[in-house]
């Protein structure tokens, strides 16, 4: 068996340029699967975690299919409901600027409340609360909304106005984590009454409510409970907003793993027809070493190995350009297909989160069809005769 590895290198690197087009494009079809890999496994993690962090539960008023305010007499009937803590009333709607091109995601919250939004009451635990409710007007900006007010020299305050067309001047107090961009990105943080002026709704009105639930147990009866307290309130459990992220990642995830197994199996039946064309030289080699005493068990193990040779060098190097491609040069391009700039521009940091589970699939996937594509007409040529191998 080692005389058959040490023979297989010494021929890769004696003959290296008849394997050299394989090998680039080898290279190339890891690559891209890699990296798609990498930045979906990325921003899904980051997804999740920033998922994590929002209530269980929130309640919506609709009207038709259209979203309406919630009368804030419906908080005392949604904290009798069994197993609910932290319901906390929320107003938020878009903003828009720059002709309607842009727009900012307004979030109103009574920061003297308890929060069910586990990220909100983390950033309220670093905001000096003291300080920030000196001013009705201060606000949180998300990333996004500090770059876009920076480009627009818009320093320390910024003026929007409400539906009635009276200003309202917003100071610029904090920007809010950058581990939580993908979700805060466009997001303006005020307090909830500042918010009601903005959007135009009433002190009585505000625009959903949430909270959350401890026991999992429960989690399918308390929506059945808070919907029966009026018949056009729905309700949207954490549970439903991570399984529609997962199906939209799914959806792209297949599309893209569609079109490398297109691109695979077009270059696999290059591969198949190259070597089921041997050239003369090949063949003459495989007739020689079953002439020398080869057998052909001998002759397959050793086309495997020179295979799995060209495929183990194609994957190490296509990861490893992948990785620098993804975490280090931040995947431009690539990054916008999973995550468009629709709105205000999103600069994300992917985190390297390296699944040994995708490397393994990455491998098998590239490493089977092509060592099959290789090692099958290699078997029909060695079950000729020497002779006619060498003719």
């Amino acid at each position: 068996m080692r005389g058959i590895v040490s023979f297989a290198l010494i021929n890769l690197s004696r003959e290296f340029y008849r394997y050299f087009g394989i090998l680039m494009m080898s290279i190339v079809l890891i690559f891209f699967l890699a990296s798609l890999m990498f930045v979906s496994h990325s921003i899904e993690r980051q997804i999740t975690l920033a998922l994590d962090a929002e209530p269980d539960f929130v309640v919506q008023k609709l009207r038709g299919d259209r979203v309406v305010p919630i009368k804030t007499s419906l908080a005392d009937a949604l904290i009798e409901i069994t197993g609910t803590i932290k319901t906390t009333p929320r107003v938020y709607g878009r903003y828009f600027v720059e002709h309607g091109n842009k727009s900012f995601l307004i979030i109103g919250v009574d920061f003297l409340d308890e929060q069910s939004h586990r990220g909100l009451e983390e950033i309220m635990k670093k905001t000096d609360l003291n300080h920030f409710l000196l001013d009705r007007h201060n606000a949180l900006i998300g990333q996004g909304v500090d770059k876009w007010l920076n480009e627009n020299h818009y320093k320390k305050s910024f003026k929007l106005f409400t539906p009635l067309g009276k200003p309202v001047v917003l100071k610029r107090f904090g920007v809010l984590p950058k581990n939580s961009r993908l979700l805060s990105n466009d997001m303006v943080v005020v307090s909830i009454n500042t918010a009601r002026k903005i959007l135009g709704l009433k002190r009585s009105e505000v625009t959903d409510y949430t909270f959350n639930a401890p026991n999992e147990l429960e989690w399918e009866v308390i929506p059945i409970k808070t919907a029966a307290l009026d018949y056009d309130l729905r309700v949207i459990s954490k549970k439903e907003s991570k399984k529609a992220y997962e199906e939209m990642f799914d959806y792209k995830n297949g599309l893209f793993l569609l079109v490398f197994v297109m691109t695979l199996v077009a270059f696999l039946m290059i591969v198949y027809q190259r070597y089921s064309q041997l050239y003369s030289i090949e063949k003459r080699s495989i007739g020689i070493l079953r002439a020398l005493g080869w057998s052909m068990q001998e002759m397959l193990i050793y086309k495997m190995i020179e295979s799995f040779i060209v495929v183990l060098v194609a994957y190490i190097l296509g990861v490893s350009l992948a990785y620098l491609y993804v975490f280090v040069l931040k995947a431009p391009g690539l990054i916008n297909i999973f995550v468009a700039p629709s709105n205000l521009d999103i600069s994300i940091t992917l985190q390297p989160d390296i699944d040994l589970f995708v490397l393994m699939s990455i491998f098998l996937l590239y490493a089977l069809p092509f060592i099959i594509s290789v090692v099958f007409p290699v078997w029909r040529v060695s079950t000729t005769t020497p002779s006619e191998a060498i003719r």
